[in-house]
């Protein structure tokens, strides 16, 4: 893509801030071409040679702290990480959740749980992927939710039901979010939510069901049932009743990682529709030459730029240790906009061809779609800005 002269000089010097980070990430990912991703969506299985090779590479391991085997880097970092694998075809969904409930697990465990877990997440001998917190009568209204943990002697009994928990069958640990004193009892609804992490394997032979949700994307996500599942007390994160705030470290991170990942989503699809429509010849010239085709494409690319700056303030403010739930939030929602509109325009002006599977373009559109409504929708983001933000009364 052409750029004045002295345009080119100040994004690439941009760029090269993580240069290393990406070039690394790239050289991985090459070895993983579109023909890998398409035959695993077409499989609807899990790209574990991927996400081993990201593992082995030490960049599943980028959050965990030096001192527990981990490269130490920050969200900024991770963020490009997640961006280099979309851009180059991939689909980060399959391994973003380490990245994320790592922050959790860093920030609110016990040194003994640091201690036993983030070394054997480091070295690849666990993954932690996995996140329970959506229930199905409860949505997005998280200090609703229903599962409970009750406290006897050294245990937490675990009842209740989760949906759409994603990569459950591909984890060993998850964090779950249960409810550890009744609504009834609290001052604020958000306390008494309590943090554990749970044994997924051991949770399964024991009173937790695990039931797959067929969906339209190539994701792997669940619906949970608990019945009288046990948990030992030191499987607790942090403070009973505080889980609520806990969680939120998680949720921001995971806003500013999926906001890279549409990005990198986004900068995919531009890459591929300036491609065909320069070579595509109709009517005896490119069809890129209409403005009609130029502009969609162009709007989509600023929506795109405007997004990565959002997303680079957000990490900024979380490796700072500074309040970013409105920067994660605008990020989310300006990348997963922008990576929406550079798809339908790819896809537009492939014309046929974008519905073809051998392109890729169909299943990079449904994945980059999911991102609209998940994990928080468009129009949770506007509510939380007019409210928290502008100061505007509460809506719902």
């Amino acid at each position: 893509m052409s750029r004045d002269p002295e345009e080119a000089q100040v994004y690439d010097q941009i760029s090269d801030d993580h240069q290393d980070i990406r070039d690394a990430v790239r050289a991985l990912c090459a070895s993983f071409p579109d023909e890998y991703h398409r035959r695993i969506d077409a499989a609807r299985g899990y790209p574990e040679e991927f996400v081993d090779a990201l593992t082995k590479a030490g960049w599943m391991a980028a959050l965990i702290p030096e001192d527990y085997g981990g490269s130490g880097l920050g969200l900024t970092e991770a963020a490009v990480i997640m961006e280099e694998i979309n851009r180059a075809g991939g689909n980060s969904g399959a391994c973003h959740g380490q990245m994320y409930n790592m922050t959790t697990l860093v920030r609110h465990g016990s040194e003994e749980q640091r201690q036993r877990i983030l070394p054997k997440l480091a070295s690849g001998e666990l993954r932690l992927q996995s996140m329970g917190v959506t229930e199905p009568t409860t949505g997005t209204d998280t200090t609703q939710l229903k599962t409970t943990a009750v406290r006897k002697g050294d245990r937490y009994v675990i009842n209740g039901q989760k949906v759409w928990i994603s990569r459950v069958q591909h984890s060993d640990l998850m964090i779950l979010l249960a409810r550890t004193t009744p609504l009834s009892e609290v001052k604020k609804k958000s306390e008494g939510l309590s943090i554990f992490l749970v044994d997924i394997r051991q949770a399964m032979a024991s009173g937790m069901e695990v039931r797959p949700i067929p969906n339209m994307v190539n994701h792997e996500t669940n619906e949970l049932f608990f019945d009288n599942l046990e948990i030992p007390v030191e499987n607790l994160i942090g403070e009973e009743g505080k889980g609520f705030k806990y969680i939120l470290t998680g949720l921001n991170a995971e806003r500013a990682l999926i906001a890279a990942e549409c990005i990198g989503d986004g900068y995919w699809f531009t890459d591929r529709v300036v491609r065909y429509v320069s070579e595509r010849q109709v009517f005896g010239r490119a069809i890129g030459q209409n403005q009609g085709v130029q502009f969609p494409i162009a709007e989509a690319y600023i929506e795109i730029e405007a997004a990565n700056l959002m997303r680079q303030k957000a990490c900024r403010l979380y490796d700072a240790g500074q309040p970013c739930g409105a920067e994660a939030n605008m990020a989310k929602y300006l990348a997963a906009k922008a990576s929406w509109e550079a798809a339908n325009a790819c896809i537009q002006f492939h014309g046929g061809f974008g519905f073809a599977c051998e392109y890729d373009i169909e299943r990079k559109f449904r994945e980059t779609r999911l991102y609209q409504v998940a994990p928080i929708s468009t129009n949770l983001i506007l509510s939380y800005i007019a409210e928290h933000v502008l100061g505007l009364p509460r809506s719902f």
